[in-house]
């Protein structure tokens, strides 16, 4: 007899259906699986024969053969351990084998018959709401995987309560789907002294998504900047709160099944490697750019970076996507995040500051920001110093807007880019905006136009730079409420693409 039943195997953040076959037939007794298993699952012949003895159930003295289709399909994890134990049931005609075939199941059998947690529940709930079936999963995955209210999630705790329920003896009560997870307290953008032009600069990265470079002495308060972006961020949409899950659910970074509402912020340290990252190592895993999908990624010490990794970021930061691509896969992972950036001016951090001088000046500056090469630093829309602030500030109360007040016309303004682009597939913000969308929304007045072609004269603007400068005034006007982009919009943006001190 050959029993089906039903898994997924990961394709980055598609979840494919794999037919999971089981024969019982005569002959010398074994048990193999075949269909390009990797080890985790060709091991899982040994934890399913001990969770099933756990349970009082033995294996036939015949030949047990499992076959997971695709055959040409790579299969990775141990989530295949419960779809292969149920096929072996079903085939044994120990629970109904149309049952099984009703259901897509993932998750890693203990010895004792306990489900594991695995990796993967939210896009596997999605892949068989497409297929019509029920998922069954660990408890553990239950409140994520439930969030797809489109298929039922059963969330036991052991195979003999999969089987109770298989054979009706306790049916499962579907699970319910985790908390919305508002953003965690944070601190005030009016606790940062100084720095007003930062502060705006945030302001109009967070509106359009403009990638944002500070350069400045140690201590300025870029980290601190940086930090406070994502409370200046509107809630995820529910189209992107479940975009950005589906990534931290493959990475195994939601807690408890929650679903954050508010963007991710990833601040990878200057030692992380090119797979971290980017995404890849033997799995293929989403790297840091793609767990920054909808949200904010900081490099802090951006010329420390090893330079193959800051090449890597050009052409994701352009497309919005990552392909990681090995000898038998390519993986697209999404990764449309908010590059944020900061470094010191030279490797001292002292460079401009006359009480410390720099004996190498201005070499030194020339040398450290020549680390970051000229097509990147040409992507960051915005690009600004940050001076060291004075002691005198320090004792002032704080003051200035909140974050809050900010917050607020940062959402106005992302209103106003909703309801621009509601016609435009796969553009959300002004900085998605290319092209023919990009002359008709951000046309500039005369004035604004006679500006921007004296400033792209004399700054030897790119016509990646000279389309970056349109969309940073578009979110200008956006942020005044204004319909046309103006000549002072224009001039403000092209303020944030003047060269730096040490020459960059």
């Amino acid at each position: 007899m050959v029993a089906i039943a039903y898994s997924v195997a990961f394709e980055g953040v598609e979840a494919r259906l794999v037919e999971v076959q089981c024969a019982v037939a005569a002959g010398l007794p074994g048990f193999s699986i075949v269909g390009l298993p990797d080890k985790a699952i060709s091991e899982a012949k040994e934890r399913v024969r001990a969770a099933l003895g756990a349970l009082a159930i033995a294996l036939p003295n015949k030949r047990l053969t499992v076959n997971l289709s695709p055959a040409d399909l790579p299969k990775e994890g141990s989530h295949f351990d419960l779809p292969i134990a149920l096929a072996v049931l079903a085939a044994l005609e120990i629970v109904p084998a149309d049952e099984v075939a009703r259901c897509v199941a993932l998750g890693e059998l203990a010895l004792d018959g306990r489900l594991v947690p695995v990796l993967g529940a939210l896009p596997a709930a999605v892949a068989a709401s497409e297929e019509d079936r029920a998922l069954i999963c660990p408890r553990a995955c239950g409140p994520e995987a439930a969030w797809i209210d489109q298929v039922p999630v059963l969330a036991p705790d052991s195979l003999r309560a999969v089987i109770d329920h298989l054979t009706d003896r306790a049916p499962i009560t579907p699970a319910r789907p985790g908390q919305m997870v508002d953003l965690p307290g944070t601190a005030c953008l009016s606790e940062v002294r100084g720095q007003e032009r930062a502060k705006r600069a945030l302001e109009i990265a967070a509106a359009g998504r403009h990638h944002l470079l500070m350069v400045g002495p140690p201590g300025a308060g870029k980290s601190m900047l940086a930090a406070r972006l994502p409370g200046l961020m509107p809630p995820l949409s529910a189209r992107e709160a479940l975009e950005t899950a589906m990534i931290h659910s493959l990475a195994g970074t939601l807690d408890q099944g929650s679903i954050p509402r508010h963007a991710p912020f990833q601040d990878p340290h200057h030692t992380a490697s090119s797979p971290a990252i980017v995404g890849g190592g033997p799995k293929a895993r989403p790297g840091q750019i793609s767990l920054a999908h909808n949200g904010v990624l900081f490099l802090d010490e951006l010329p420390e970076f090893p330079r193959s990794v800051l090449e890597n970021l050009r052409q994701p930061i352009e497309t919005g996507d990552v392909v990681v691509s090995r000898a038998n896969a390519h993986v697209r992972y999404p990764c449309r995040f908010l590059l944020v950036a900061a470094a010191n001016p030279c490797r001292c951090g002292y460079l401009a500051d006359p009480a410390r001088a720099c004996a190498r000046a201005p070499l030194c500056g020339e040398s450290y920001l020549g680390k970051i090469s000229g097509p990147l630093l040409d992507r960051f829309d915005l690009r600004l110093e940050v001076p060291a602030v004075h002691l005198s500030d320090l004792d002032l109360p704080p003051g200035g807007e909140t974050t809050a007040q900010v917050g607020a016309r940062v959402a106005a303004a992302r209103q106003i880019q909703a309801q621009r682009f509601a016609d435009h597939p796969g553009v959300r913000v002004n900085a998605d905006a290319s092209g023919a969308l990009l002359d008709r929304i951000a046309a500039p007045d005369d004035a604004g136009r006679a500006l921007l072609h004296k400033a792209a004269e004399r700054l030897g603007l790119t016509a990646r730079g000279y389309h970056r400068i349109l969309r940073s005034a578009r979110t200008i006007a956006d942020l005044e409420a204004s319909e046309r982009v103006h000549s002072h919009h224009l001039a403000e943006a092209i303020s944030y693409r003047l060269p730096f001190v040490a020459g960059g």
